[in-house]
């Protein structure tokens, strides 16, 4: 039996940015926040992406949803390329494809109501009549575990969990097949992460939802993640299941990362692995491995050869890892 095409395939997929300077302006290095990246996500998975800040999860989610133009690359929706597309031409595609932001507070428009900023993609893509949509609103706002009335109250009166309950009301309103959720928890309290998770995951089963889940909080990725990415540096370092990532990661920062999720367990000690060094500039990357000033296991092929993604056991196919050694 044939497998499926992918969703999302991105492949080889940069974005720099122009360090500008001087009296004209002009470029004068570039900061490679995205540089390389090629990854898969299937209908209904959810992709966790994983990193230190700065690493370029943001600049990737964003320019997948063509926030920002790619400098280079493909980004395969459906079969679609969305990255040389003018903004005329995303339109239609703009209803498979949404995110919600990290601050709800940001991305909501505070001089609007919830109601106006609910009925504003009904109104873009020209869905239903004008008046048909608060039944469609509120439908929205029940689905995400907000009375009717919230429709009349603005973004300011709500509590942080409660603005990304909204948040994601507004990105399930074109009924997407793909959302890219840009740390949609770290920003709320412990007790409110939970409830917004487990909501993610309920509309996830009962919509068929493919999430590409961007985080740094590994044990929150874990807990929803059926894959995950390692970023660093602008580069994918390890995919893996999430089961294989946690007890057989392979590469050095993975390990590095998972070493610092904190112990339930007082008396179970784990060894922490603490890395050496500052995270380089992307202005001014490291030659060969981008992790190798921070590795302890670094040699000098690690200095000149930039490693490829490579399967670390043939026996498990999913799981890739950038680095040049078996550690």
């Amino acid at each position: 039996m044939a497998t499926p095409a992918p969703l999302l395939d991105v492949r080889d997929l940069r974005m720099h940015f122009p360090v500008r300077g001087g009296v004209w302006l002009k470029a004068r290095a570039w900061c490679r926040a995205v540089d390389g990246v090629s990854l898969t996500l299937r209908s209904g998975e959810t992709l966790g992406l994983v990193g230190e800040s700065g690493c370029g999860k943001s600049t990737l989610g964003k320019s997948l949803v063509r926030l920002h133009r790619p400098t280079t690359g493909q980004i395969l929706f459906n079969g679609t390329d969305l990255a040389p597309l003018s903004q005329r031409q995303l339109k239609p595609l703009r209803r498979e494809i949404q995110m919600v932001f990290q601050d709800p507070g940001e991305s909501l428009n505070a001089r609007h109501s919830v109601g106006e900023l609910l009925a504003e993609p009904f109104i873009i893509h020209r869905i239903g009549t004008a008046a048909d949509r608060p039944a469609r609103i509120a439908a929205l706002l029940d689905r995400v575990g907000l009375p009717a009335s919230a429709a009349d109250r603005f973004p300011f009166e709500f509590s942080g969990g409660q603005r990304q309950r909204i948040g994601i009301a507004r990105a399930l309103a074109l009924n997407p097949k793909l959302i890219i959720c840009d740390e949609p928890v770290s920003a709320l309290d412990v007790s409110i992460q939970g409830q917004v998770l487990n909501l993610l995951l309920d509309l996830q089963r009962e919509l068929g939802l493919a999430y590409l889940f961007i985080a740094h909080d590994l044990a929150v990725v874990k807990h929803v993640s059926d894959r995950i990415a390692v970023m660093y540096l602008g580069h994918i370092v390890e995919t893996a299941d999430a089961d294989t990532l946690y007890r057989r990661a392979a590469h050095p920062y993975t390990r590095a990362l998972i070493s610092a999720i904190p112990e339930p367990e007082p008396r179970r000690r784990s060894t922490r692995v603490v890395l050496k060094g500052d995270v380089p500039s992307p202005i001014t990357p490291p030659s060969g491995c981008p992790f190798h000033p921070r590795c302890v296991h670094a040699t000098e092929r690690c200095r000149a050869e930039k490693p490829a993604l490579r399967l670390p056991d043939p026996a498990r196919p999913t799981h890739e890892v950038a680095c040049h050694y078996d550690l």
